[in-house]
């Protein structure tokens, strides 16, 4: 009977580590995903040309291809993942940069009726 308890939680504790260890964040998913909605949002406000838009798309997809690349083996190891995270940071800034420049989209939604 011992033998099982001990093996039921020696059992439950490998899951909960295996769980606890979240390749998300080593990736930077959720960092991405943040970045994603920073788009979107501008560009529903107004703040991104088209050409901003795609231009903003495409780094993040070129990121995205990083990470593909990276997990290609299994294993990300700390330069790979360096490289990740510089490429978000700097695509952070971008869109930092993109939507405080001054430049608008103008359309339909964004004329005022005065």
């Amino acid at each position: 009977m011992k033998t099982l308890a001990l093996a039921a939680l020696g059992l439950i504790t490998l899951t909960g580590s295996a769980n606890a260890y979240d390749w998300g964040d080593r990736l930077g998913n959720s960092r991405e995903a943040f970045q994603e909605r920073r788009i979107e949002h501008a560009w529903r406000r107004g703040d991104l040309t088209r050409e901003e838009y795609n231009r903003l798309q495409a780094e993040q997809r070129r990121i995205d291809e990083l990470q593909r690349r990276a997990m290609r083996d299994g294993h990300v190891d700390r330069y790979e993942s360096a490289q990740i995270r510089r490429a978000q940071t700097e695509a952070s800034r971008h869109i930092w940069q993109e939507s405080h420049d001054g430049e608008r989209r103008r359309g339909y939604w964004h004329r005022r009726w005065w």
